[in-house]
């Protein structure tokens, strides 16, 4: 079997095989990488969102703060005072199957600092270029109580003034005057002076915590790995296997008889 395996076709199909077999296992270590995102961002997302919510200082003590990635989806409440004038629009967001804009308005933090607020999404305009339609931001001090974000990456993208393509911190900031906190709320409720109503944007919908099928990928990567092994080896036996049969009729001995099929019992009774 040996001397089949060692010859040129064998060994570079031994050598494809040992390359399938490390690209399986690099691809079931990415799925795995993936899972493991996943299941952190859904262990924090349920550990976090319906615990009561915190003073925005016991997580953010200062603007400009780093927020600690253990503390996303934690809730906060701010009080301050909205700056409508900067309020931005972050384009082409979804919402339950719908795509249109999330309305980020900054907020002005008692003791100081701007904390950004997505206060919730609001439909497309009637055009690509007409504005859309966003309920009045409240007047006077408020309130917010919200789930604390990281800032979203930078998708590179040069916006026109008011806008955004993500909400990435630094970008929003660049547009909102004054020092920034380094997170921004995604917004549950606000509360305003006494009587007054307050409209707010659609409500976002609740974060997903499925982890999805990497796990499963994963495991499926790490059990065909060695496949290309096993078939390399099935057909080295048997190419090894009939050689030796060529070989032994070469030198006058009878070529093996297969065994009979046994017949049974209810095959005998069908003639």
């Amino acid at each position: 079997m040996l001397r089949v395996l060692f010859t040129r076709r064998w060994l570079g199909a031994l050598a494809l095989a040992a390359v399938f077999c490390v690209v399986a296992i690099f691809l079931g270590r990415w799925q795995w990488h993936r899972y493991e995102v996943k299941d952190a961002r859904a262990d924090r997302i349920n550990s976090h969102y319906d615990s009561q919510p915190v003073p925005l200082r016991h997580v953010l003590p200062r603007p400009g703060a780093a927020l600690p990635l253990e503390q996303e989806w934690t809730p906060v409440s701010a009080t301050g005072r909205y700056d409508p004038a900067h309020l931005l629009l972050v384009r082409n967001r979804p919402n339950n199957g719908t795509y249109g804009y999330e309305v980020v308005v900054p907020l002005r933090v008692q003791g100081g600092g701007t904390l950004l607020v997505d206060r919730g999404w609001v439909d497309n305009g009637r055009t690509a270029k007409s504005r859309p339609d966003v309920p009045p931001t409240p007047r006077g001090t408020v309130t917010v109580t919200g789930w604390l974000r990281e800032g979203e990456q930078s998708l590179g993208r040069s916006m026109p003034a008011g806008q955004l393509a993500s909400i990435n911190i630094k970008e929003a900031a660049a547009q909102v005057d004054g020092p920034v906190f380094g997170a921004y709320v995604e917004m549950k409720h606000e509360q305003g002076p006494p009587g007054e109503a307050i409209q707010r944007p659609a409500p976002l919908e609740a974060p997903d915590t499925s982890k999805g099928p990497h796990l499963a990928y994963t495991i499926q990567w790490w059990v065909v790995a060695p496949v290309g092994f096993v078939l390399v080896f099935l057909w080295v036996r048997r190419e090894a296997s009939e050689q030796e049969e060529a070989e032994n009729i070469s030198r006058g001995a009878a070529p093996k008889v297969p065994k009979p099929k046994k017949v049974r019992i209810w095959d005998e009774e069908d003639w």
